[in-house]
Parts: C-alpha cells; sequence; structure tokens
C-alpha cells in the first residue's frame, strides 16, 4: 500500500507480465517466448529479444498488446479527484463506495492551501499559501488562517447534519446530498497496462492538480516493478 496524505493506493491484484505483451505481440506470428532466464527468486527475466520487440511496440503506438495485462487497485481519494480518475474510461472499470447502502461517519480530506495563478482564466494553482496559528500571515489582505478555521466549521457541520438526517431515519440514499466534494470515497479500479499509463503520463504533469499528482505517482511505484520493460517504454 502506498500511503498518502489525502488517502491511500493499495495493490489488490494483477494478470500477466512483460511477457504477457510479447506474446500477445507474437501471437499474430503463430509465436510465442518464454522467459529468457529464471533468477534465484524464480522471478523471469525478460529476453533482449523480448524486450527489443516491447521497444518497438511502445515507439510505434502499437498498443493493444499493452492492453492484456490488468491491473486492480483500491484507492481512497476525496470525491473532487475521484472524478478525475473517471474521467479515464477507455480499458478502465470502477466500483465504488455507496453511501445509498452504508452510513458510517465520513472522512474528510483537510487541504493545505495554495495561490490561485495570477491569470485567473488559468487552471491549476501555484505557491503554498503561509498559514500560521497566530494568523499574522496575510494574503491579499485577509489572514490566511482563518481559512482552516472556516473550512473545519464546514466540514464539521456537514458531518452533524449528516448524522441528524440518518438518526432521524432518512435513507442514506438522501442524506448523502448534504456531505460535500472533501468527503473521502474508496473505489476499486480495474484497467489495463496501457490504461493505467495513460492515466499516469496524463496526471503526472505539472499541470495537472497537485493531489492527483501524487496518486499517479503512488500508481507508477506500485506497476513499474510487476512490468519493469513494458511500463518504462509506455511512460517515456
Amino acid at each position: 500500500m502506498k500511503v498518502l496524505d489525502h488517502g491511500h493506493v493499495e495493490l489488490v491484484d494483477h494478470m500477466g507480465s512483460d511477457l504477457t505483451v510479447a506474446n500477445a505481440a507474437r501471437v499474430s506470428f503463430d509465436s510465442e517466448s518464454e522467459w529468457g532466464r529464471i533468477d534465484g527468486h524464480g522471478h523471469g527475466e525478460l529476453s533482449e529479444r523480448d524486450g527489443k520487440l516491447i521497444r518497438y511496440l511502445a515507439k510505434h503506438n502499437h498498443w493493444t498488446p499493452f492492453a492484456h495485462p490488468q491491473i486492480t487497485l483500491r484507492i481512497k481519494a476525496p470525491i473532487s479527484i475521484r472524478t478525475q480518475c473517471f474521467k479515464h474510461k477507455q480499458g478502465f472499470v470502477e466500483n465504488e463506495i455507496s453511501r445509498r447502502y452504508v452510513d458510517f461517519p465520513p472522512e474528510f480530506y483537510h487541504p493545505k492551501w495554495r495561490h490561485r495563478p495570477d491569470n485567473n482564466a488559468k487552471q491549476g494553482s501555484v505557491g503554498w499559501l503561509e498559514c500560521h496559528d497566530s494568523g499574522g500571515e496575510t494574503s491579499g489582505g485577509f489572514s490566511t488562517y482563518p481559512l482552516y478555521r472556516s473550512y473545519e466549521s464546514l466540514m464539521k457541520q456537514a458531518l452533524t447534519t449528516y448524522e441528524e438526517l440518518i438518526s432521524s431515519n432518512v435513507a442514506p440514499e438522501q442524506a448523502r446530498f448534504v456531505l460535500p466534494q472533501a468527503m473521502y470515497t474508496e473505489w476499486y479500479w480495474t484497467g489495463s497496462l496501457a490504461a493505467y499509463s495513460r492515466f499516469y503520463k496524463q496526471r503526472v504533469d505539472d499541470h495537472a492538480q497537485w493531489e492527483i499528482q501524487q496518486y499517479a505517482e503512488a500508481i507508477d511505484k506500485i506497476i513499474e516493478p510487476l512490468f519493469p520493460v513494458s511500463w518504462a517504454e509506455l511512460t517515456k
């Protein structure tokens, strides 16, 4: 499990290897490869011939052989970050905790605030706001520390209202309407090696939101040891 300040990413299962990728390509010629050698731990090592094939496939965007290996992760993230993940549709399927069926107290993400870019039309954020308990640091004439107090107050009010609705026998599928985007959710996310590499390349980019960059980097650390040759070529 890769634990982040604002969630976690856990490997549930995976199917296939670099050899799967090579053989998915070689089946076109009714051919099949074996591991070049088996190391002292029983792990297969790809032959140079198959490594060369994988490099060729990635370089020329022959993506279908990379779609056969599958990886299942369990991810915990704020709703707003989950939404960005779910924009990646091709090659993925997800099943999420449903608050139609569960009503345990939710958890909320507590961000460290960042500056809005000078160009208001630009997406994203720049730099970190300095927030001190004394409230002495200012930004735009306003103390930044009270932003945390306001945020915490809002999260507590959302939780209180949610619990009041549940205790009043309101259906969980309706009580959830009061919960904010900062609420954590969890889901199973299964995708192909090709799909995860596309996600990683888009979301590790400097223009992506900082929080989702952290998830992309955690996913990289999980998948790279499983498919070292393919992942290195796909994520160049």
